[in-house]
């Protein structure tokens, strides 16, 4: 992705989120020189990847296949420095985007429709060999349990939300002519690193030609502290 399209989506985000009266964190909007003066006291941000994250998953198609994130907070498993035992992301999914199917091994999730467009996720369990399984999937949604058939979709309109629990693969859209929505995400730590399981293969972060200066540092650029 080129820098200057990596910009101009954290501004169409920031603008989303003002609509919708979502305020975020000082720190988010800290520009690069800002960053370069933070010290040691803004490490949890640093260690645990908190803060922007745009991705196409490395297939250079972000229209089709992306999506636009922001950690809010969150804990860390492999660091006691850490403690805290959540996560919680507030993300930007425009209508035409598809976020691709994946499960987590151990990330139990809420995601939250904050507003803007509906959107749909399809459901299936993972079977033994980490496929996907043709049996019912138990839904659990807003309080209410259920179950439906494999690959069904479920619709949030905002307000409602989704349990989501490890080994249930997902993927997610919104419904053609709705508009772009504001999804959150309340669950336990999260690790991109080593908690993704994409039912076909693909990355995780773009590959960034550098046509501009970065408006905003993504999760993975903070510089090390000096």
């Amino acid at each position: 992705m080129k820098r200057s399209e990596i910009n101009s989506i954290i501004r169409e985000f920031e603008a989303l989120l003002a609509k919708y009266q979502f305020v975020l964190p000082p720190f988010l909007g800290f520009t690069p020189e800002e960053w370069k003066e933070k010290g040691e006291e803004y490490g949890e941000i640093r260690d645990n990847a908190l803060g922007w994250d745009v991705t196409d998953y490395g297939l250079g198609d972000f229209n089709k296949i992306g999506l636009t994130l922001i950690t809010l907070r969150n804990g860390n498993f492999n660091d006691p420095r850490y403690t805290k035992t959540y996560a919680e992301k507030i993300m930007m999914l425009r209508e035409g985007q598809l976020s691709p199917n994946h499960f987590h091994w151990k990330k139990m999730e809420d995601i939250i429709n904050r507003g803007g467009g509906d959107v749909i996720f399809h459901l299936w369990n993972a079977d033994e060999n980490e496929g996907l399984a043709d049996t019912d999937v138990e839904v659990f949604r807003d309080g209410r349990k259920y179950k439906v058939p494999a690959g069904s979709g479920i619709i949030l309109k905002p307000g409602e939300s989704l349990t989501l629990y490890p080994y249930t693969y997902h993927d997610f859209s919104v419904v053609p002519g709705t508009g772009s929505a504001i999804i959150g995400e309340v669950s336990m730590c999260n690790d991109d690193n080593s908690d993704n399981r994409f039912y076909e293969p693909i990355g995780r972060f773009p590959t960034i030609e550098e046509d501009e200066a970065p408006y905003r540092l993504l999760c993975n650029e903070y510089p090390a502290v000096n």
